[in-house]
């Protein structure tokens, strides 16, 4: 009898996923899908493209899941260690497979290109490992049996890998399944800090770990925003979710409002689809953030049919001049303050015809602060069928701030529509 594969560990390799400019992704993708499966992720490492250093994780990691996963260095060049190191560490002879090597032939040919010589590594296979062919790309995958455990090799680029594990990894996976099921909720939370969430979900979450299904809760935290994520497993898929359901049911009710999603989608996206529903346009009138919110608004697919624009008035000339703020109220109040926003809300919807004006002045920092106003000193203001403005001190550094400020101008338009 085949034995089951219960858990995981997915290895990114790349030197350039530890740099500032690539993120890893494919690890998220391949959680969900292992999730999915029944199987449970147990840790995620990114690597550079460093034969010791890989091995060293490799070996590690084998001993501990049932299945390992890598992700990249399949390619031709030099820094493309991945199988190499990985059949090193079985202890596996790499053989050239003439199939591949044709294939790749033919993939430059049809180019009109001869193939480098590089490129014959990509042909090279373990010894007794099972090809992944890949429509997408010259990188082909590799899965390789090992005793009761299973490595699994694929390329890095996301439209290569995803194809290769739906079609090729995720049937023989489910071979190898007992049947258990992950499932997973998320409750996304606007409005409210990590500890004051925690304060009001723990009582009803940590009674849920010790219950006939076992919940285990996690809270994460991002600028303005706080995700609640569930998980429970076992082989009664109906069961599981039932578990969850009442779960996010009780949690919801406790927290009330600050809650504004939990179908995945994002705030920008929930006050998208509150705007469709009404017919209704907002238009933005941004100062501190610099345009970042409407960023965030046509980020959703279809935006425009709820967005009209915005104005980025950061000068207070601009404010005058684009959103007719009155220049008493500059002088008066200055251009923090909530009837500077009031009026920069209530000018962009009159100059640009919506049905709501959003607007959004502050201090980012690092300067500019004073001991009235310090550094995160944010206003958002809300014109239209239901007007409100709400001053804010929100931490952290520049970029912190004005994340701050985005999310609470998307749930202040959130409040209006729903209330």
């Amino acid at each position: 009898m085949t034995t089951p594969l219960r858990t995981a560990e997915i290895i990114a390799v790349g030197s350039e996923l530890l740099t500032p400019d690539r993120t890893d992704t494919n690890s998220l993708w391949l959680t969900a899908r292992l999730n999915d499966l029944g199987i449970d992720v147990r840790a995620k490492a990114v690597v550079r493209d460093d034969r010791g250093d890989l091995a060293a994780l490799f070996t590690q990691a084998l001993g501990r899941a049932d299945l390992v996963v890598t992700t990249g260095g399949l390619g031709p060049t030099d820094d493309d260690v991945t199988r190499e190191v990985v059949a090193g560490a079985l202890g596996l002879a790499l053989v050239e497979h003439a199939d591949i090597l044709a294939s790749l032939r033919e993939r430059f040919a049809r180019r009109g290109w001869p193939m480098p010589g590089i490129n014959r590594r990509q042909a090279q296979v373990p010894s007794g490992a099972t090809v992944l062919p890949n429509p997408n790309g010259s990188a082909p995958g590799l899965w390789i049996d090992r005793g009761a455990k299973v490595v699994v090799l694929l390329p890095g680029p996301p439209r290569e890998l995803q194809p290769m594990f739906d079609g090729e990894v995720g049937p023989r996976l489910d071979v190898r399944s007992d049947g258990r099921r992950v499932r997973r909720r998320v409750l996304k939370i606007t409005g409210r800090s990590e500890s004051q969430v925690d304060e009001i979900a723990q009582p009803i979450y940590g009674p849920l770990a010790g219950g006939d299904v076992p919940v285990a809760t996690t809270i994460l935290a991002t600028p303005g925003q706080i995700e609640l994520h569930l998980a429970a497993s076992g082989s009664d898929v109906k069961q599981i979710d039932a578990v969850l359901a009442e779960a996010v049911q009780a949690l919801r009710a406790a927290l009330g409002s600050v809650v504004f999603s939990e179908d995945g989608r994002s705030l920008e996206a929930v006050v998208g689809d509150l705007l469709k529903e009404r017919g209704w346009h907002v238009a933005a009138a941004e100062s501190c953030t610099g345009g970042l919110l409407l960023g965030r608004l046509t980020d959703v697919p279809g935006s425009s049919d709820w967005v009209i624009g915005g104005i980025v008035a950061y000068a207070n000339d601009v404010k005058v001049r684009d959103l007719g703020v009155p220049q008493a109220l500059l002088t008066a109040h200055g251009a923090v303050s909530e009837p500077v926003a009031r009026a920069m809300a209530d000018g962009v919807r009159q100059k640009l015809g919506a049905d709501v004006g959003v607007a959004i002045t502050g201090i980012a920092g690092p300067s500019g602060g004073s001991d009235a106003k310090p550094v995160g000193t944010v206003v958002v203001a809300l014109s239209g069928p239901s007007p409100s403005v709400k001053t804010f001190r929100f931490p952290g550094d520049r970029k912190t701030v004005r994340a701050h400020a985005t999310a609470a101008a998307l749930d202040l338009i959130r409040r209006a529509l729903i209330s």
